[in-house]
């Protein structure tokens, strides 16, 4: 089962976001993942969920590589080893897993996946966990609707991320979440930022004194800044409001803070 992305989920059609520079297109259960080969991690990942039948089932899963892209084009185990480094979900493992209860688990167990992962200081605080909780609160919030949400992730992978065994380690990632309002598209984009916590400068991955910053931003300020034509998710931004000054990134520090 590698259906991959379902650009008619909401049933309002919603291409994949577009990257800039060529990528490798793998499609999992329920999910997709636009692999840069030269960067070794996704540029864009995909998944649709369906709130209303989402299953709540155990861990299961290991980290592994996918045989369909070379070795060398992944960030695998040796980037993960002997440092605070976490592979990091993009799409979250629980994301994909509703329906019959054996296509979730295989939608789970497939978000373990190398080609799913980036990495991100290990620990957690405030703000990571708002972050990994953003899905669930947008779920929250179109639940008097159908349920459905696209959402879409991946690191920002800039020219200036700083080297590690190998790759160049990300220090924001975005993240868009799509759902419907009645007859029309609605859209909320947010980034992480871990710059305070990733220091590579002697080789080693340091966590140094800082936090983890998750902030609401406009959703044309992240294509820019990630080189993607994620098409019309920028006219549906919860975020802007036509006509009024230009809107500014928003930390955010609780779910209350956020515009939807």
């Amino acid at each position: 089962m590698s259906d991959g992305y379902d650009p008619d989920f909401l049933g309002i059609p919603l291409p994949l976001p577009s990257p800039e520079l060529p990528t490798a297109r793998l499609d999992y259960p329920r999910f997709s993942v636009l692999l840069d080969e030269q960067r070794r991690f996704a540029a864009v990942t995909a998944v649709v969920i369906d709130g209303a039948s989402l299953l709540d089932l155990p861990r299961t899963g290991e980290w592994r590589l996918d045989s369909r892209a070379p070795a060398e084009a992944q960030a695998g185990p040796e980037v993960y080893s002997r440092n605070d480094l976490d592979r990091g979900h993009l799409v979250r493992r629980r994301d994909p897993g509703w329906g019959a209860t054996n296509e979730a688990r295989e939608a789970t167990e497939a978000t373990f996946f190398y080609t799913n992962a980036a990495p991100q200081a290990a620990g957690f605080n405030q703000s990571k966990e708002l972050w990994l909780g953003l899905e669930d609160h947008v779920l929250a919030y179109a639940e008097a609707t159908d349920q459905r949400i696209a959402v879409f992730t991946a690191p920002v992978l800039a020219d200036d991320d700083p080297p590690y065994r190998g790759i160049r380690v990300p220090l924001r990632f975005w993240k868009i979440a799509a759902w419907r309002q009645g007859d029309t598209l609605a859209a909320a984009g947010f980034v992480l930022d871990q710059s305070e916590l990733v220091d590579t400068r002697q080789g080693l991955v340091v966590p140094p004194l800082g936090v983890f910053r998750t902030f609401q931003v406009p959703i044309a300020d992240i294509a820019a800044e990630a080189g993607v034509d994620v098409g019309r998710l920028v006219e549906a931004d919860t975020f802007v409001r036509r006509g009024l000054r230009p809107v500014a990134a928003r930390e955010l520090r609780s779910a209350d803070d956020i515009v939807l």
